[in-house]
């Protein structure tokens, strides 16, 4: 059964696949015709026939990953465009650094010696940016066996990334395997290869001497020593990821990156909610000689852009200058809370990796990089450098649990990996702030409105009976999310005046308190209860002017306390907080810190304690549970402390039985079996 399944699945792929293709190839190269099929190249089963440059092989979560062929002469892009112009046009060597002369290229970046004999053929695509073997069966052979970024489709042919990392290891397979480079191509082997070798030393001059580089005087801020080295390792990695606990400023170390290298313009992509911050950020570290000049993108659909220093356009507005953004000219960009990447398929995404794409320098930032499986991880990553992890069928295979699988096997090993190739930087406040003043957790548990519960739930009785009857996967599983947001909002309104309680005994004892919630019904019953207190709110139902009044009264002393919804936090800076309380808590463990470093940030002076205000019944217990997988994900990735192998097995199964026993708690307390029914209709018949 399992196979059948399997089979289908791959069935309804390629069919997918076929229908997207002609779309997918308009929307990449400006044109849907089909070219000529390439007779070296032998059909595969899930896609159907080759193309002559690229093909296409569905992901699971419906992404349809390039598969390249090759062009047949110098006229690489099909239109007349010769591939020596664009060479031309793609610097692919890195600039010369005096700092890099004590360190020697490592040895599979030697020169082949081709005078032992040639066991195939090299050749470059320009259109698909890719290197493309084809030899004798045991060249071909050992590169798809050794390599897993290598594209390993097609008889006799195998295809590596334009990728200075995947260069080297092409390299090192010419040293035992002589190639014969073809003539049209052999400069820019030879500048592929320079590259590659500056790219190897960096890293290892990196690994061994970190840079710590003061920004110049376009840059008005001050540099933490931590920030520094943190500039050092962007300016050594011009694509990477910095990945620094929320509160330490990465921020700053953007925009003294972009002032370092003279990045302008620049665009900067962030939030909606964060564009605000960035303008003001701007405005206080960056003075570029004649005044910085700032255009923020207004509206989806796109106009004459002003000529400026640094673009700031949201993510919600990509899909709309999709077309426009990629097509101009910026030295960098720079994408915050990058986790918002995580999900491919979307225009949003497809647009951030054309954006990305001939960028020279491309930083994310994201305290949070991964929200629920570590496998996002590589959505994030390839939106930076394409292909860095390699494609998505290699990744999954060898890094996690076999191709299609999102979960992670060894997130340790992964975030090790990321860290010494010079992708991810990341620093906690533990190990760069030992001044700052520890988070300590309290987890109380608080009573509640058992009617208000029930009153809540009694909807979903209907649901319920509908949920015995129904025998569709697909339609179930809808009707048991719908119960359990049901249930999740009953809660947090069932346990909301006694959260109440316990914020005023916190306000009276003089604490200044973040309290965090989900629901607007929830956040309605916080007002009317916390009235006198004069709170703040912060929900995603106000306007910027509000926001930044609410902002600026918590911080200015006018108000002690400031209710945020929990998926609103990112980018608010609330240090003056004493106490974080969460009123109702989410799925995902990166928002529970990310919520609590809007206090535990630079500038905080008093230890923060975070309460964590659990009923004794409702979604609550479940959600405890729950939480257990994504904490190992998240955690392993990012290099901190893990549970053991034990408690990951008890975790893991948790998480995948938290929904099924909610439905069947739920089943078994609110809704009477037949037999029930009948027993009590009899004993009212006899009465």
């Amino acid at each position: 059964m399992r196979r059948k399944g399997k089979s289908l699945k791959a069935a309804m792929q390629a069919r997918e696949m076929q229908l997207s293709r002609d779309r997918f190839i308009e929307e990449r190269y400006g044109s849907a015709d089909e070219p000529e099929p390439d007779n070296d190249v032998q059909p595969s089963e899930q896609s159907g026939a080759w193309c002559d440059e690229l093909d296409y092989v569905m992901r699971p979560d419906g992404v349809l990953e390039p598969v390249y062929g090759e062009s047949p002469d110098d006229d690489a892009f099909g239109d007349g465009t010769d591939a020596t112009a664009e060479m031309e046009s793609q610097p692919e060597s890195l600039p010369p650094d005096e700092s890099l002369i004590n360190f020697a290229p490592p040895a599979y970046l030697a020169e082949p010696d081709r005078g032992r004999g040639i066991y195939g053929t090299l050749t470059y695509n320009a259109r698909a940016r890719v290197w493309t073997i084809r030899g004798e069966p045991c060249v071909v052979e050992l590169a798809k066996r050794l390599f897993p970024g290598c594209d390993g489709r097609g008889r006799g042919t195998a295809r590596f990334a334009a990728h200075a990392r995947i260069i080297g290891d092409l390299n090192w397979l010419m040293l035992r395997y002589p190639l014969e480079i073809a003539d049209r191509d052999r400069a820019r082997w030879q500048k592929a290869v320079t590259a590659a070798r500056e790219y190897a030393v960096r890293r290892e001059r990196a690994r061994v001497a970190p840079s710590r580089v003061t920004p110049p005087a376009t840059f008005r801020g001050n540099l933490m020593p931590f920030q520094k080295l943190g500039l050092g390792f962007l300016m050594d990695n011009p694509r990477a990821l910095l990945a620094d606990e929320m509160g330490l400023g990465k921020t700053v170390q953007a925009l003294a990156l972009l002032c370092a290298k003279n990045a302008f313009p620049a665009i900067i992509i962030p939030p909606p909610h964060l564009v605000r911050n960035w303008e003001r950020e701007i405005a206080n570290f960056v003075e570029l000689p004649g005044g910085t000049r700032v255009h923020v993108v207004r509206g989806i659909k796109p106009y004459d852009l002003p000529e400026a220093d640094i673009y700031i356009v949201h993510y919600l507005l990509l899909r709309g200058w999709k077309k426009v953004l990629p097509k101009l000219s910026y030295r960098a960009v720079i994408f915050d809370e990058a986790q918002e990447l995580r999900h491919a398929g979307t225009e949003k995404y497809s647009a951030a990796t054309l954006i990305s794409g001939d960028c020279e320098t491309v930083v994310g930032l994201s305290g949070t990089p991964i929200y629920n499986r570590g496998g996002e991880i590589w959505n994030v990553i390839n939106a930076i450098d394409y292909h860095f992890l390699g494609d998505w069928e290699s990744f999954t295979r060898e890094w996690c649990y076999g191709y299609g699988s999102d979960t992670v096997a060894d997130p340790e090993k992964l975030g090790e990996y990321l860290r010494r190739e010079g992708m991810m930087l990341r620093r906690t406040k533990r190990e760069v702030l030992p001044e700052l003043p520890p988070k300590r957790r309290l987890v109380q548990e608080i009573d509640w409105d058992d009617e208000v519960y029930r009153e809540y739930m009694r909807p979903v009785v209907e649901s319920l009976r509908a949920l015995r009857g129904e025998t569709d996967a697909s339609r179930r599983a809808i009707i048991e999310d719908a119960i359990s947001q049901t249930e999740r909002q009953a809660t947090g309104v069932a346990k909301a005046p006694y959260v109440c309680a316990c914020v005023r005994t916190l306000l009276e004892a003089g604490e200044k308190v973040l309290l965090f919630a989900h629901h607007h019904a929830v956040m309605d019953i916080y007002k009317r209860e916390l009235k006198s207190y004069h709170p703040a709110f912060i929900t995603g139902r106000e306007n910027e002017r509000e926001k930044d009044a609410a902002l600026n009264a918590f911080m200015t002393g006018a108000t002690d306390i400031c209710c945020i919804s929990l998926r609103s936090a990112s980018g608010l800076n609330l240090q003056r907080a004493t106490c974080v309380v969460f009123g109702e808590m989410d799925w995902s463990p990166a928002v529970h810190s990310q919520a609590e470093d809007r206090a535990h940030r630079i500038g905080q002076k008093d230890s923060l304690l975070c309460y964590y205000l659990v009923s004794p019944r409702g979604s609550d217990q479940e959600m405890q549970l729950a939480l257990g997988l994504k904490v190992s994900q998240f955690v392993g990735l990012m290099g901190d402390e893990t549970p053991g192998p034990d408690q990951q097995a008890l975790l893991e199964s948790q998480a995948r039985e938290y929904i099924s026993r909610l439905v069947h708690r739920l089943d078994g307390e609110m809704l009477p079996d037949d037999a029930d029914i009948h027993n009590e209709r009899q004993k009212k018949h006899d009465a």
